[in-house]
């Protein structure tokens, strides 16, 4: 019989910020039962992947193995940690696990992508457990940037494992369950084999900041404005929202809401009972009475979403409100790398209107989610963990988090997607990778990395297109000439002469001197013009383009 063993399998989130699903396995080696712990998203850049609407993990090994997968339990209701439930659990079809705000937004998921909420299962806070074959999952509160966060504490036979999830240490977080070091100490106590921790803000050597600190800031900042205020800060962080709105009911005006996103956040809290005391908020045709000076918009899109609110107001009016000269912009937010770009459009926009563009000041307007590297030490205290793995981020913070761990003495690995860990031992020991990628959602359709669908619209982005039409008659020989369409290429080439004309001449020769047997051959034909196409195109402007040839054959019939 084979011996039992504890593995860690991440399929995203290790390497890389976002897109979270991690593996866990106890049993026979190859026969492990198994529980996946979050299925996230990320989010595409025009650069790598234009025209996709988000990426998600690859399950394929998931998917072969899921007659061995107990449950998915979701540990926040942020999209890199939930946001690919909807899209992908048919693949699996297994119960999920959720506290109530994270289940409420969890079951959104399930019904936008036509599927029953009855998959999904509350469950309490710890001391609360849930079993689930070789293991005993509780849900530990922590305090983080959306409510009702949890670590999950795994136990298992060969020993307690602790996934953190997202987390920061914050004792008065507004919304939501602060961190409760006692509580932490107690489940050290009872031994931890592994620590499996995010590492987000391992690079910044500041203690975190609590929520409450930005109370007193953003009211001073509200009540100095004159004008209409308007805050972005990320739609599922509804501490802040409860910041931004008790800042602009002190500052004497009235509160308006802005963005599907945001909306929906906030009455799932209130629905949930996260939220017992926000203020009245109007609706935009009821803002639209009130003077400028009077009201506060709260808006999505402090990454700078070309569809949010934030950049439709840039752009003009939004639902009727419009952006004058002296109005005020807060973003309330830091924004992500990549990110960069969008947001000064967004900017740039609202300066060339006048407006006064706040950003998070150093701190003074926003503060993290997210442990920073004293407060990851801390933990570390906290837990005396056997094993520590670094999660939630790239390799670059998982590589320092794992020296962190290694100068206190705990054995630790940088630990990448696709790398499988045994936990078993004293070490950890990687013992197999397994093929893990991404999947894009483009439209409505699931299209795999490798399918070519991406890298096809990336050549055609770079280099453009070429469509050559030719017919053929029933002899084999080619009626009239070939014609050519170009599409995203200049016009015109050298001595300003235009590309098509040149193509079709060159196109006309090869077909009035090639061999009979290239005629018989649609294969060669298409090889034949498209080697004679990208030449030309190269020639006259310089590019390689993607060539499509159409071969038309007339029959007796």
């Amino acid at each position: 019989m084979s011996k039992n063993r504890l593995i860690y399998l991440p399929l995203g989130g290790a390497g890389e910020v976002g897109m979270n699903a991690y593996v866990y396995g106890y049993g026979p080696e190859g026969k492990e039962r198994l529980i996946l712990v979050d299925l996230g998203v990320t989010f595409p850049d025009m650069d790598s992947a234009p025209g996709v609407d988000l990426i998600l993990p690859d399950l394929s090994w998931l998917v072969k193995n899921r007659d061995r997968l107990e449950a998915i339990i979701i540990t926040h209701a942020h999209e890199d940690h939930v946001g690919a439930l909807g899209h992908l659990w048919s693949e699996l079809r297994v119960p999920v696990y959720a506290r109530k705000f994270t289940a409420a937004i969890a079951g959104l998921k399930m019904e936008e992508a036509g599927l029953s909420r009855e998959a999904i299962h509350v469950v309490g806070a710890y001391p609360e457990q849930v079993k689930l074959g070789p293991f005993a999952l509780q849900f530990v509160p922590v305090s983080h940037s959306i409510p009702e966060s949890s670590a999950i504490v795994i136990d298992t036979p060969a020993g307690r494992i602790v996934h953190t999830a997202d987390f920061k240490l914050d004792g008065t977080p507004v919304v939501g369950e602060p961190f409760d070091p006692l509580l932490w100490n107690e489940i050290g106590k009872q031994g931890v084999k592994a620590l499996i921790c995010d590492s987000t803000n391992v690079f910044n050597p500041q203690p975190g900041r609590s929520e409450a600190t930005l109370a007193g800031p953003l009211a001073d900042l509200v009540r100095s404005c004159e004008g209409m205020v308007v805050a972005t800060t990320f739609a599922s962080n509804v501490a802040r929202l409860k910041t931004l709105a008790d800042a602009g009911v002190a500052a004497g005006r009235s509160i308006c809401v802005l963005g599907r996103a945001m909306n929906r956040m906030l009455s799932t809290a209130m629905q949930t009972g996260i939220v017992t005391d926000f203020p009245p908020v109007l609706k935009p045709e009821q803002a639209l009475e009130v003077p400028r000076g009077n009201l506060m918009l709260i808006v999505t899109g402090s990454q700078g979403e070309r569809r949010a609110a934030s950049a439709q107001l840039a752009q003009g009016k939004y639902l009727g409100l419009k952006m004058k000269e002296g109005d005020t912009f807060l973003f309330s937010s830091k924004t992500i790398p990549g990110n960069e770009r969008p947001v000064l459009r967004v900017v740039n926009a609202y300066s060339e209107m006048g407006v006064n563009i706040v950003d998070e000041h150093g701190g003074l307007y926003h503060v993290s989610g997210h442990a920073n590297r004293p407060d990851l030490e801390a933990v570390h205290d906290l837990l005396r963990p056997e094993i520590l793995l670094p999660m939630h981020g790239e390799h670059r913070h998982l590589r320092e988090h794992a020296r962190l761990g290694a100068a206190k003495g705990i054995a630790t690995e940088v630990v990448t997607n696709g790398t499988v860990v045994d936990l078993t031992g004293k070490r950890p020991e990687i013992v197999e990778y397994i093929e893990t990628g991404r999947v894009y959602l483009d439209g409505n359709v699931l299209v795999g990395a490798m399918d070519g669908v991406i890298r096809a619209r990336l050549r055609m982005a770079m280099n453009g297109h070429v469509m050559i039409t030719v017919i053929v008659d029933e002899t084999g020989a080619p009626l009239g000439e070939a014609w050519a369409e170009v599409m995203g290429l200049a016009e015109r080439g050298r001595n300003n002469t235009s590309l098509v004309n040149v193509l079709e001449e060159e196109l006309g020769a090869f077909l009035d001197k090639a061999d009979t047997r290239i005629f018989a051959s649609d294969d060669k034909m298409d090889d034949a013009i498209k080697r004679i196409v990208r030449q030309v195109t190269m020639e006259e402007i310089g590019k390689k383009p993607e060539v499509t040839v159409v071969i038309s054959r007339l029959t007796d019939e």
